[in-house]
């Protein structure tokens, strides 16, 4: 009989069932994607060998995103939109008063736009 007893004393030791998970994932977030962007992600997650939530969670942790402009160069943005739209005007007055006559101002309006130009290049993330 004292068999028996320990027998099941060790069978109750082990609890019936599935493992607790450690990480319990309890929020939802709901994407909507075309058809296109679904077969693209389930293709990638296929040949990573993850199923696709577990493919878009790491992704989604790994991704790095920037913004599309910076305040600086929008504000360099409104000085170039600020400068063509000097440089209309005096494509105007070169048609009423003579091109030999704005040239001098044309080439400062030019070189203003070059910085600029410069300045937004050399800051592309």
């Amino acid at each position: 009989m004292t068999a028996s007893t320990e027998n099941k004393t060790r069978t109750k030791l082990r609890t019936p069932g599935r493992p607790k998970k450690t990480i319990k994932r309890s929020d939802f977030l709901m994407v909507r994607l075309t058809p296109t962007e679904r077969i693209l992600i389930e293709g990638r997650a296929k040949n990573a060998g993850l199923k696709p939530s577990e493919w878009f969670r790491r992704s989604a942790k790994s991704a790095k995103v920037f913004p599309r402009f910076t305040p600086e160069q929008t504000g360099w943005f409104r000085m170039l939109a600020g400068v063509a739209n000097n440089l209309n005007q005096l494509t105007h007055l070169a048609h009423v008063a003579g091109l030999f006559t704005l040239a001098m101002k044309c080439q400062t309006i030019l070189k203003q736009v070059e910085e600029l130009i410069t300045k937004l290049s050399n800051h592309d993330g």
